[in-house]
């Protein structure tokens, strides 16, 4: 079943006015479609930095 992605706005923080922001999708290495928000700045130019979060997307410690 394919994810059904939204452009609506579903965060607790303002929208910033310095970024994009775009819902993607993408496979792990199990084949699970996984989504995950997607920011960028809207002056981009030549390579920038990236920080990569994530959740335990359903594992647990024990």
């Amino acid at each position: 079943m394919a994810l059904q992605l939204t452009d609506e706005w579903d965060k607790v923080f303002p929208k910033s006015d310095k970024v994009d922001h775009r819902k993607v999708s993408f496979k792990n290495h199990f084949g699970i479609e996984l989504a995950a928000d997607l920011y960028e700045p809207k002056e981009k130019g030549g390579e920038l930095p990236a920080i990569a979060i994530s959740g335990p997307y359903g594992a647990v410690k024990e």
